[in-house]
């Protein structure tokens, strides 16, 4: 009932979580679209300003060179003849250095002091009579910045006209402080709902995990529970109590279940202890042949029921080492059993030893299902299980490889896994010949002598 309670409470979880997702989702988008909305129209506007401030500042020009210009004679010349030599005219009106220092000056207010190009041009036949026209003459014809320079000539004859080849980027530098806070704050809105969403995505996982152990937990308790009461029931019988013989097979099972449901529990109690790093590990010198041998006996009657077969090739040329010998038998005992369960026809296992430098390697090979790149990411993970479809299907906590790498990690080696679905995998456990305070002693002596 615990369990069914628990599987509903997460599924309402589970819905509550993607609806949170969701609506922070959107409203991320929404944030992400007026940022990008506000810069747009940022811009927009400071190209208005822009183009005001250019305007006027083109009117001014005009305004100081006909204040400037007294001489009526040559204007007379200007708007009633025609131009021979259209420069020349031009320029005996406006000379190049005096318009060329007017607009710097006005330009120099609006903070553009490079980067553009200007002419006065003659709009009847698109002919230039001075400016600094080097590489835009069809942008400086086609600028939308343009004034009719009529009260200087003929009217609608010739045009003052400025182009701004990096207008774009001008204006963009001008922003650009802002826009770059702008992204720094959205960066900072991004990767906060990043990391909200991976945090409630890997709670959610850890509560799915939690959820599976609970299931496999209490599966897994109760069969022995479920064997130990029918078996108390049956001493209960009075025609069973008076036979010695199957009253001594009751208790055996008793005993046996009891032992099995001991051994459940410690593992349990085990993995709270590693996660907290308390654990106290023991070494003495323990010899890993023997000690891979007697592994070995204790599963000879497992796999005669599933009519496996467990080979050993134990090669290592030094194979005693300082090791806390009950661990270090659950790891083997841990190894051996998952090849055994995830094994799809009889299990077929190799256990092989060689010596690397200062170390002892000890392999096991199954012929089973195999892991897959995925699953090899997360399986020494605490409470993690490689799902083969059924729930129950294949019996386990998913603590296993979690114990089996603390307690290689503690003795100072490591795990090395290789698998590929469907050909079997190899567990590598790296061990050192000696302890940690063993070179350290080793190391002093060498400094001593």
């Amino acid at each position: 009932m615990f369990v069914l309670l628990l599987g509903k409470n997460l599924i309402m979880t589970v819905k509550k979580i993607n609806i949170l997702i969701a609506v922070a989702l959107i409203s991320l988008l929404g944030v992400v679209a007026m940022q990008v909305y506000w810069v747009q129209n940022a811009i927009l506007l400071k190209e208005e300003q822009f183009n005001r401030s250019v305007g006027i500042a083109m009117k001014t020009v005009l305004n100081r060179i006909l204040e400037l210009n007294t001489d009526n004679t040559l204007r007379q010349i200007a708007m009633n003849q025609p131009c021979l030599d259209e420069k020349t005219d031009v320029t005996d009106v406006i000379p190049q250095k005096l318009l060329d220092s007017l607009i710097r000056m006005e330009f120099k207010c609006l903070k553009v002091t490079k980067g553009f190009e200007y002419a006065i041009y003659n709009k009847v036949n698109n002919r230039f009579a001075l400016g600094n026209y080097a590489v835009y003459k069809d942008e400086i014809i086609s600028s939308e910045y343009q004034q009719s320079v009529e009260a200087l000539f003929k009217p609608g004859s010739y045009y003052f006209s400025i182009y701004f080849p990096q207008k774009k980027s001008g204006v963009l530098m001008q922003l650009i402080g802002w826009m770059l806070l702008s992204a720094l704050f959205l960066l900072a809105v991004v990767m906060s709902f990043w990391l909200t969403i991976r945090t409630v995505y890997l709670q959610k996982k850890w509560s799915e995990m939690k959820t599976d152990f609970i299931n496999n937990m209490t599966h897994e308790f109760k069969t022995p529970i479920s064997t130990i009461a029918v078996a108390s029931e049956m001493l209960l019988n009075e025609e069973i109590q008076q036979d010695s013989q199957r009253t001594r097979k009751y208790a055996a099972v008793i005993l046996s279940e009891n032992n099995r449901l001991k051994n459940q529990v410690e593992q349990v109690l085990q993995s709270a202890i590693l996660e907290k790093g308390s654990l106290k590990i023991r070494f003495k010198e323990t010899d890993m042949h023997r000690l891979i041998h007697q592994t070995i006996d204790n599963f000879q009657f497992r796999m005669h029921d599933t009519r496996g077969l467990i080979l050993s090739e134990l090669k290592a040329s030094e194979f005693v080492i300082p090791a806390d010998r009950h661990h270090i038998a659950n790891v083997l005992a841990n190894l051996i059993d998952n090849a055994i369960k995830y094994s799809s026809g009889p299990p077929r296992i190799k256990i092989s030893t060689t010596t690397l430098k200062n170390s002892i390697v000890i392999d096991i090979d199954d012929a089973g299902i195999g892991i897959s790149k995925e699953d090899q990411k997360h399986i020494f993970k605490n409470l993690y299980r490689v799902h083969t479809g059924d729930l129950h299907d294949v019996k386990g906590f998913g603590i296993g490889l979690f114990y089996v790498q603390k307690i290689i990690e503690m003795h100072g080696g490591q795990v090395e896994l290789d698998s590929e679905p469907g050909k079997g995998s190899t567990f590598r456990l790296i061990l050192p010949l000696k302890s940690k305070q063993e070179v350290e002693n080793e190391h002093e002596n060498d400094g001593i002598h």
